[in-house]
């Protein structure tokens, strides 16, 4: 169990304090939100992993018997829409609550769709439990990781080791949630899969509760607050979106078919506006807004790689439903658990990776060509299962597809922890969690196109598909290694 100890003799924090408490050499606070952060994606992953299923899976085998290609569509929208609503989360912290009342509050959302999702039947559940999902996913995945890189000053090179531990937890939920729900959902049906995912978010928010002291005051300020003459037009056009949202319904210019396409369309297009904003404004200054000029190679490097990896809850979910053998020791487990594969891996390298990064500090390689190799890295996956297109059937071996999802987590622990911590350092202060909502832009555009992507998927041109999409991959992070100059120089201090 982590042991705390007082480093008396430390250069004051963030928050000006003259003594740190530590676990494991980084801040205390670091354990709550990496406690949060397991159970929310515990109770996310094992949600997603089995909700696929559940779209096209046949009635009497408990589905709602969508076609497939519309079932893969929606969860690639529904990971997008999670992603955009993070801006959402971004201002209400901002603006209204603060980074740490804003992760509270997004967490019993969370609950209240998982169950949703658990007892309301049919496409109304559905609806209505991922509505309350993404919104509380939002609120809370932003506000999570730019309330820990409060912790550290911007010139603390514990900060990738940092991100690197939260991200540990991030996975054992990951891990955990699809191992949990997929034999629930196997045994007793998908709402009692659902039914897991609540529980998983409840005991995530008590830790939170019980344990906020060890944050301090990080968080509590509301950075931007909200004029009462800035009131109205707010609420106005919220009214407009959902009238606008209504219309595009009742006219069927949104349906389920297109919606991965419009919901990418719709981040690419806030995203354009989020960068014009922190561009031009004047809360902005000059050397802030040549931090967010680096970041754009970044955020357009990032949804390439999240385009690929996050095919393991669209294409991938089908590939491992179809085409591989799941029998271990003569046992058939859930075609789910492949959402657990590859955080065993993660679990496995964080720590080393932790260690890699704080024992090289300023020698580590610079943050664009990290990210570079996470994308490479994710292009040469995907070539690997090209290599497995030749086995027929359901005859995929099980270790073959461990091994390739391996090089997923060398991929993400490269890149994704990393895209964190840079973030908030080169965000600007006044937007700062509005900043972290623009990298999750980039991680939505990536997951609504996983959506997309999957439906060129057919085992009869898997070579093809996977050949290709590798290759993009590979052609993006050789482009992000010839401009790495370039952002360095533009990051302005940032490492």
């Amino acid at each position: 169990m982590p042991t705390e100890q007082a480093r008396l003799g430390d250069p004051p924090g963030p928050a000006g304090r003259t003594a740190e408490r530590t676990v494991f050499g980084h801040p205390i606070g670091l354990t709550n939100l990496f406690g949060v952060e397991l159970w929310e994606r515990f109770s996310f992953y094992g949600m997603l992993t089995i909700l696929g299923y559940y779209l096209y899976y046949s009635t009497t085998d408990g589905g709602l018997g969508l076609e497939q290609s519309t079932a893969l569509g929606i969860v690639g929208a529904y990971g997008g829409l999670v992603y955009l609503s993070t801006v959402v989360g971004g201002w209400i912290a901002d603006r209204v609550l603060g980074m740490e009342r804003t992760v509270f509050y997004g967490g019993v959302v969370v609950m209240a769709g998982h169950l949703a999702l658990a007892i309301l039947p049919g496409l109304a559940g559905v609806g209505v439990g991922l509505v309350l999902v993404a919104f509380g996913s939002g609120a809370l995945k932003a506000n999570a990781s730019s309330l820990l890189g409060t912790l550290y000053a911007p010139s603390d090179a514990r900060v990738d080791g940092g991100f690197t531990l939260f991200y540990l937890g991030i996975n054992l939920g990951a891990f955990t949630g699809p191992l949990l729900t997929g034999l629930l959902q196997r045994e007793w049906g998908f709402h009692v899969g659902f039914g897991a995912a609540a529980v998983g978010m409840a005991l995530g928010l008590t830790q939170y509760a019980v344990f906020r002291r060890n944050l301090g005051t990080h968080g509590r300020a509301v950075p931007n607050p909200l004029t009462r003459r800035e009131l109205t037009p707010v609420l106005i056009g919220v009214g407009v979106a959902a009238v606008v949202m209504l219309v595009a319904a009742l006219t069927k210019l949104v349906t389920l078919d297109n919606l991965s396409d419009v919901t990418t369309g719709v981040i690419v297009v806030a995203s354009i506006a989020y960068f014009a904003v922190l561009l031009t404004s004047a809360k902005v200054t000059p050397i802030e807004r040549t931090r967010v000029r680096a970041f754009i190679p970044l955020f357009i490097a990032n949804a390439v790689f999240w385009s690929l990896f996050q095919q393991m809850f669209t294409m991938l979910a089908v590939y491992s439903d179809e085409r591989v053998d799941w029998q271990i020791f003569g046992w058939d487990a859930p075609p789910s658990w492949i959402g657990s594969v590859e955080p065993v891996w993660i679990i496995a390298l964080s720590p080393l990776f932790a260690l890699m990064w704080t024992k090289l500090g300023n020698r580590a390689p610079s943050t664009p060509i990290k990210f570079a190799l996470g994308v490479i890295g994710m292009g040469i996956a995907f070539w690997l299962f090209a290599l497995l297109s030749g086995f027929d059937g359901k005859t995929v071996p099980v270790l073959a597809v461990f091994a390739i999802l391996g090089g997923f987590a060398v991929s993400e622990l490269l890149l994704s922890p990393i895209g964190l911590a840079v973030t908030t350092h080169l965000a600007p202060a006044a937007y700062r969690s509005q900043m972290m909502a623009l990298y999750f832009f980039s991680v939505g555009i990536g997951t609504s196109m996983a959506g997309t992507l999957a439906r060129y998927y057919s085992p009869d041109s898997e070579s093809a598909y996977f050949g290709i999409s590798g290759g993009a991959a590979i052609a993006a992070g050789l482009a992000v290694i010839a401009c790495a100059p370039w952002i360095k120089r533009h990051m302005q201090g940032v490492h």
